[in-house]
């Protein structure tokens, strides 16, 4: 048993998204998402032509899940809205059947002692809107501006805590250059930069939005993805620093450039070393769009799950240094299992970023988890997994780093985007025949470590 140290205020909490787990995906006036459009085109690029139609049916099913976070004794929930549900078109008309399922929502998780946390944009873009141009349309900014204000005006009450997007990376790098998720759009590097330049707007008007829309005081911030961390390949100074350099570099034509995200949020301007290696492919930057983008944020949030290691070269650069054979990885092999991440990419990103609280807004593990013959889910790798990231994370709290909360990904099993439901990531487990709740060992674990603030049974 080992003794970790957190915050006194710190944040218990489990995440999900509303395409992965709602189903419901043409009910009570909701309208097309990306993601509808692009599961029922059988194109093969979703692992067994899965979908998110009925998923975990916790539209229907939310009370039951809700009781079983109360079981858990989280502290909060962070949860996504669905934007076609709320409009169905984008803009305009509002589905009020759409905001009422968000209202109860979050009002019976209020009622459980929950804290909803709720993020606005978790990838199922209005079909609508993609019809439009989707994030390469630079009006799309306004558009998200209008859905802001809608949601904060009716939920903006009870909840205070918001995320703008979740993973901009990932849904405009897949969506716009590589065509891997929807639109499924294998586009040229300048579209992209623009889809990137685009949804970067959107950010900033929407805090802007929730903030002149919100009834109450509010805290507001965003959910990038952290798989550009690096791990020092030691604790030398020298390996510190080349990881350090080489988290924030812009030296590829990819969306795994951390920087290029980050720095327009935090400091208000794209990195130098981008803007010279992307000259010729950037896209319009207006006289007032770094100030729209650079919002002042109440929190820093990251989803962490996999990172590289650097070491210091011959030359004094960063040199990366390959995984080892045989590295320990979760079922989906993209998941190295690198406890580290914890530490280094809180540490790394607070001190570029400043010291904002601190929330991992996403970490987990996934797994091929099932039924035993007892009746029960055993899945002790996730409990070893967490267990350890956890013990790096807590190491920020003993320098004085403000780590603020956690969120364990994900509370249910669910759809895997193009993995279907292949990779099981939940503390429980769902039969998606009989769409049955079975808590994990690792529910179980979860909720005794909330219980004692961080002891590890």
């Amino acid at each position: 048993m080992s003794k970790l140290n957190f915050p006194k205020d710190f944040t218990w909490g489990v995440a999900a998204a509303a395409y992965q787990i709602e189903g419901a995906w043409n009910l009570d006036g909701k309208g097309p998402s990306i993601w509808d459009t692009f599961t029922a085109s059988k194109n093969g690029q979703v692992r067994d032509h899965a979908h998110g139609q009925i998923a975990c049916d916790h539209y229907h099913r939310y009370k039951e899940d809700i009781a079983l976070m109360q079981q858990l004794g989280v502290d909060s929930y962070r949860l996504s809205l669905s934007w076609p549900r709320i409009l169905p078109e984008g803009v305009g008309r509002v589905n009020s059947a759409g905001l009422d399922f968000y209202s109860r929502l979050c009002d019976e998780l209020i009622a459980a002692g929950i804290r909803p946390f709720v993020t606005l944009y978790h990838w199922d873009l209005p079909q609508t809107l993609s019809d439009k141009g989707g994030w390469i349309n630079r009006d799309i900014a306004d558009w998200f501006a209008e859905y802001a204000s809608v949601v904060a005006e009716a939920l903006g009450d009870r909840v205070s805590d918001w995320i703008t997007f979740n993973e901009p990376q990932i849904s405009i790098g897949f969506g716009y250059l590589d065509g891997t998720y929807p639109p499924g759009y294998k586009g040229r590097f300048d579209e992209y930069l623009k889809a990137g330049h685009n949804q970067l707007l959107a950010h900033g008007e929407g805090v802007q939005a929730i903030r002149a829309h919100s009834p109450q005081t509010c805290r507001i911030g965003i959910a990038p993805n952290c798989d550009d961390c690096y791990l020092p390949a030691s604790e030398s100074p020298a390996d510190i620093e080349a990881a350090r350099t080489a988290m924030f570099q812009v030296t590829a034509y990819d969306q795994w450039q951390l920087a290029w995200w980050c720095d327009p949020i935090y400091l208000g301007n794209y990195p130098e070393d981008g803007l010279a290696l992307y000259e010729a492919s950037l896209p319009e930057i207006l006289a007032d769009d770094m100030a729209t983008i650079c919002q002042p944020l109440d929190f820093m949030g990251f989803n962490h799950y996999k990172s590289k290691r650097a070491r210091a070269g011959a030359n004094g650069l960063p040199e990366a240094v390959a995984p080892k054979h045989g590295a320990a990885t979760g079922t989906l092999d993209w998941l190295l299992v690198e406890p580290e991440t914890l530490y280094w990419g809180p540490r790394f990103a607070m001190e570029r970023y400043g010291k904002l609280p601190y929330y991992v807004t996403e970490n987990g593990y996934c797994n091929n988890d099932f039924i035993h013959r007892d009746g029960a889910c055993h899945d002790p790798e996730r409990i070893d997994f967490v267990a350890r990231y956890l013990e790096n994370y807590s190491r920020l709290h003993t320098e004085g780093f403000p780590i603020a909360g956690y969120y364990l990904w994900s509370v249910l099993d669910n759809f895997e985007w193009i993995f279907g439901y292949h990779g099981r990531f939940g503390l429980i487990h769902v039969d998606f025949e009989t769409l049955k709740r079975t808590p994990k060992d690792s529910y179980h674990w979860y909720r005794r470590v909330i219980e004692s603030h961080g002891t590890i049974l």
